[in-house]
């Protein structure tokens, strides 16, 4: 009796239906799992290896100085041409009035270089004018030779013949050689006003030489006097594009340099996503391929975007030391390629507030 009682208990067991149920559910459940991922996998490709990026715009001071005063603050939302920064400009006012002043120094040089040239034109003119009369003098000089020889040649012949006195020989003989004394000293004074006026045009050459030496200078000037100016506008630091501003890390009364990092102006209305990708994931893999995006910020919300660019590295390539497959120690290492995500939907509200560096996963249609 206690066997069949036995018996009968371990063929109810055996005809419960409850465990086969939930084995059933499993397998079939794993089973459907496992299709959709399989299926799912061969038109998508996935990764959570992915974060925001935008343009950060460092702020940058040309031009030495004491910080004068600071108009933003930290996160503050600002538009391109806002003045964030204003530096002590005392000093570099002064350098523009030491270059304005020297460039007025450098006209008034012009200026008398062109007087002294005029003047030296005129002495040109005078000396020339000297040169003519003397020679007009020469001239009647010479013909007042050939008269007086003339003269005393007749009266040569006629003292012989006792036609004339003595004195009227002597005065003919006394006026011959003063013409020929009288032409000599016209020739000498000839070539004094020559030598004067080649020396005049000599100074005019070289008057004119200092008008160019004084336009080059003026030129200079004017050079020096646009950098102090140009100096001078980069003590005021404007914002170069629209976005949010950094952590701040200068106060007023600190001394910067050039090329200083001040902080930093993040581009608050572009963003997108840099996911690195295995590169066995890349095979069927394109530009302007659909992709879904999911930010861990928004877990519930989708964001439309599409494959932009691809790098054209791995990011192990950009690294502050890259690997040396070439040494004898080399294990393969599955490499990932950055790829560039834009957001379509710009319109989306919260595109807006993604920020740099915010973790997102991403879902690329291979279709």
């Amino acid at each position: 009796m206690e066997q069949t009682n036995e018996t009968k208990t371990r063929n109810g067991k055996k005809r419960n239906p409850v465990f086969i149920i939930i084995l059933a559910i499993l397998i079939i459940g794993g089973g459907w799992f496992g299709i959709t991922k399989y299926v799912h996998s061969r038109h998508h490709e996935e990764t959570d290896d992915a974060q925001i990026s935008a343009d950060i715009v460092p702020v940058i001071p040309h031009v030495a100085g004491y910080v004068k005063q600071v108009l933003v603050n930290d996160n503050q939302l600002v538009k391109r041409g806002d003045t964030l920064l204003i530096l002590d400009d005392r000093d570099y006012r002064i350098k523009v009035e030491e270059a304005e002043a020297a460039l007025a120094t450098a006209q008034t040089n012009l200026q008398t270089a062109r007087a002294t040239t005029a003047a030296a034109k005129a002495n040109i003119a005078t000396s020339q004018a000297s040169v003519g009369t003397v020679d007009a003098e020469i001239e009647a000089a010479k013909v007042n030779v050939w008269r007086t020889s003339q003269d005393y040649e007749r009266y040569a012949n006629l003292i012989k013949d006792h036609s004339i006195t003595q004195q009227q020989y002597e005065q003919a003989f006394a006026a011959k050689q003063t013409a020929e004394k009288q032409l000599v000293i016209l020739e000498q004074q000839k070539k004094q006003a020559s030598g004067q006026s080649d020396a005049v045009a000599q100074q005019s050459n070289a008057t004119a030489q200092q008008i160019n030496v004084a336009n080059a200078a003026i030129r200079q000037k004017e050079v020096d006097v646009d950098a102090a100016e140009l100096n001078l506008s980069y003590t005021v630091i404007i914002a170069q594009q629209d976005g949010l501003v950094s952590k701040i890390n200068v106060q007023s009364g600190q001394y910067v340099q050039p090329g200083q990092a001040l902080f930093s102006v993040v581009h608050s209305n572009e963003v997108w996503v840099v996911a690195n990708f295995k590169e066995t994931q890349l095979n069927k893999m394109r530009e302007g391929q659909n992709v879904v995006v999911t930010a861990d910020a928004f877990p519930r919300h989708k964001f439309q975007a599409r494959l932009s660019s691809f790098s054209p590295a791995t990011g192990s390539t950009f690294a502050l030391l890259p690997p040396d497959n070439a040494s004898g120690n080399f294990v393969k290492v599955v490499q990932r390629l950055p790829v560039k995500i834009e957001f379509t939907d710009i319109s989306d509200p919260l595109v807006r507030k993604l920020r740099p560096g915010l973790n997102v996963s991403v879902d690329v249609h291979l279709d």
